[in-house]
């Protein structure tokens, strides 16, 4: 199957010689939800912002629904929605009149039960004729959501949609989003909040300065690099590591109770075993152990800092 979305040798220089994007290969599958991680300043938006016409690029082609942006430049926005970072609204604009507006934007008829369908979706239906400066900032972040659907884009570009919402209305916006990849909708989803790409995305691409390191199927990503950490808490306490255990890699807590051992994923179990069968020799009793699996964020953090 085709991807939805083909971006090839991509490079962007702005004017003052900041190199924003360096030839950035990516290809987005048809349905899926894709998570762009990366830190302040690694160039998720200003790849977005490509992929929907609002910059160019300096090098490198994009092509979305098999059309080239640049040469189809209509065919392939009317496939797009943008949800941007930044809160850019009518402040005096009803909610219903914006997002109409927002649909014939892109030459589509008036089909005010669509309409009516997206702003029920998105809690909105009884601010439909209010003002948008009497919205709430969560309000208001549903309503860039909206305007983003009004046209029945095939993709949905989500630039940090939770900023700044509170807890409840996050979990919310996730299940939309669950909701609308059902429907066959393509999401590509920037955020700090590394719980969001763990809790939603099928794919995790990494990208820093410029330059994509990691796609990755995120259950793949997280078996291949994923640590786990063994803490075996002791019926007597340590004042140091024992000779003998000295090469397993063990740290010791400060009030000597706890030893950890964190251990690949992908290693054979033997390795626990025998660290038991040295632990038991050594005369090292044990009162109780448990293990943790690193989080997607323990594996971002690892990537952008080794720069892989």
């Amino acid at each position: 199957m085709q991807p939805i979305i083909e971006i090839r040798n991509l490079s962007k220089t702005y004017a003052g010689g900041f190199q924003a994007l360096k030839d950035v290969n990516l290809e987005i599958r048809e349905g899926e939800i894709l998570a762009l991680l990366g830190p302040n300043g690694a160039g998720k938006t200003t790849l977005i912002s490509i992929v929907c016409g609002i910059v160019n690029a300096t090098a490198g082609s994009v092509t979305v629904g098999g059309h080239d942006i640049v040469r189809d430049f209509r065919k392939t926005r009317a496939l797009i929605g943008l949800v941007p970072q930044e809160l850019t609204t009518d402040a005096f604009e009803t909610v219903w009149d914006t997002v109409s507006f927002s649909r014939g934007l892109f030459g589509k008829p008036k089909n005010p039960a669509h309409v009516e369908q997206v702003l029920k979706s998105l809690t909105l239906w009884d601010k439909r004729k209010q003002k948008i400066m009497t919205l709430s900032g969560g309000m208001k972040r549903r309503l860039m959501i909206a305007k983003a659907l009004s046209h029945e884009p095939r993709i949905l570009f989500l630039d940090e949609p939770t900023a700044g919402v509170d807890v409840e209305l996050r979990r919310e916006m996730w299940e939309l989003v669950r909701e609308l990849r059902k429907t066959g909708v393509t999401i590509i989803l920037t955020t700090h909040y590394i719980e969001e790409a763990e809790e939603m995305a099928d794919r995790v691409a990494v990208i820093n300065k410029g330059e994509i390191i990691l796609v990755e199927d995120k259950a793949e990503l997280m078996r291949k690099l994923g640590k786990k950490r063994l803490t075996l808490h002791l019926q007597e306490p340590l004042k140091k590591i024992p000779k003998g255990l000295s090469g397993n890699g063990l740290a010791l807590s400060e009030d000597g109770f706890e030893l950890t051992y964190e251990y690949d994923t992908r290693a054979e179990r033997i390795g626990v075993t025998q660290l038991l069968a040295d632990l038991n020799a050594a005369g090292v009793r044990l009162k109780d152990l448990g293990t943790e699996q690193s989080s997607l964020e323990d594996i971002f953090v690892d990537l952008v800092r080794n720069g892989r």
